[in-house]
């Protein structure tokens, strides 16, 4: 392939970067301002401690530090899970404004955000339904606002309840009023993480209305963001770095993925659009392998005759993908569907290289031709959100 074709560096890319995976660090005051008077003491409100800035949910049923939620501008060696307050995190994490000069300065044109405080999703609240919903409102009330005077170039994606299949459905409906360009679920509609045929409505709203649902890691998974059992593992070890590690190569993904691939949503609803975030990419090849040759092996005495499409091809048709640092992954980039995967940064979270994403972004597509670079860092993200008002071009200045 001629070298003119390839991609080498940052000064090619004369169209806007659109980072598919940044993050707000919600203000302390977005729920206690927004709920109910009487939900007010159990909703999420930040502790002050000696250690730090502290949220609380539930009335301290479960506590969380603000730390590598907040790293964007620090160097590697002032890393530290505990210990971060909002007097000197980056105001760029709650402030239009500043986000958008932060965005100014990393080359960024538009950025598709997700929650910090709500990562692990809406379990983290509580059981308590009323309280559940309340939050859930608050949160994606508040990041309205927040994209609302950003001329376009924040989106939002609104987090859904899981409290049932019409709380989730009338969420959505609410939210799209509101602008958002997608949706978060942390659970099958039913709430559950086994998938019911009451999920129905849910998967037609969002087939119907062409809207986006993402899983992020973190969420999806038995216990992780339920309120009472939520407990991290100790992050002051050498072993953490093992499971971080794990965790962004897809461990916690893979069995959520071959949970939706097999859960007959994609085979009844083919045109839903389903994004895995922040779990990179070079996984993903083996997985599909593996998950065909069982399709193929075991499809007779499983009961499933039924499934008449192969796994990969759900997947390419209906799955979408994120990624920050995945070399590998570029490697591998022909064994997926290049028009369904998307760069991001991780702003202002630890996998961020702010303001240097330019370095990051020459390091994972440097070989590769530029017309598939641009799908990845423009065209598919584009596309999914329908973001029609993001030009084509940059300006020439």
């Amino acid at each position: 392939m001629d070298s003119e074709t390839l991609f080498h560096d940052a000064a090619s890319i004369d169209y806007p970067i659109l980072d598919c995976d940044a993050h707000v660090n919600e203000p302390p005051d977005t729920w206690t301002t927004r709920v109910p008077a009487a939900l007010r003491d159990r909703a999420p409100k930040v502790v002050r401690r000696d250690d730090g800035d502290h949220w609380s949910f539930n009335d301290g049923e479960s506590i969380r530090p603000v730390g590598l939620t907040a790293t964007a501008g620090r160097s590697f060696l002032d890393y530290a899970p505990v210990g971060g307050r909002y007097e000197t995190m980056r105001p760029g994490s709650f402030d239009t404004d500043a986000r958008l000069a932060d965005m100014d300065l990393d080359g960024i044109w538009l950025q598709v955000l997700y929650p910090s405080v709500t990562l692990f999703g809406a379990k983290v609240y509580g059981s308590d339904r009323e309280l559940q919903l309340a939050c859930v409102r608050a949160y994606n009330d508040w990041l309205a606002e927040f994209c609302a005077d950003s001329d376009g170039r924040l989106v939002g994606q609104a987090i859904l309840p899981t409290t049932g299949v019409q709380d989730m459905v009338d969420e959505t409906k609410r939210v799209l009023d509101l602008d958002h360009r997608g949706v978060v679920i942390s659970s099958f509609p039913n709430g559950g993480l086994t998938p019911l045929p009451e999920d129905e409505p849910f998967w037609h709203l969002v087939q119907d209305s062409r809207t986006p649902v993402a899983v992020h890691i973190g969420s999806f998974l038995p216990n992780l963001g339920t309120a009472a059992a939520a407990k991290p593992p100790p992050m002051d070890v050498k072993q953490f770095m093992g499971a971080a590690g794990a965790t962004k190569s897809g461990s916690q993904t893979l069995p959520v993925v071959c949970q939706l691939l097999f859960s007959g949503v994609f085979e009844r609803f083919t045109e839903v659009d389903l994004l895995l975030v922040e779990s990179n990419i070079g996984w993903i090849p083996t997985l599909l392998e593996q998950v065909d040759d069982m399709f193929y092996r075991y499809r007779f005495f499983t009961n499933g005759t039924d499934m008449q499409v192969t796994p990969s091809r759900i997947f390419h048709r209906n799955f979408w993908a994120s990624f920050m640092v995945d070399t590998v992954g570029m490697d591998l980039r022909h064994r997926l569907n290049v028009d369904h995967l998307m760069w991001s940064s991780d702003y202002p979270h630890s996998g961020c290289d702010w303001p240097n994403s330019r370095l990051t972004i020459e390091r994972n597509f440097r070989g590769v031709p530029r017309a598939e670079v641009k799908k990845m860092l423009h065209d598919n993200c584009k596309r999914l959100y329908k973001l029609d008002h993001v030009p084509d071009r940059l300006p020439d200045r």
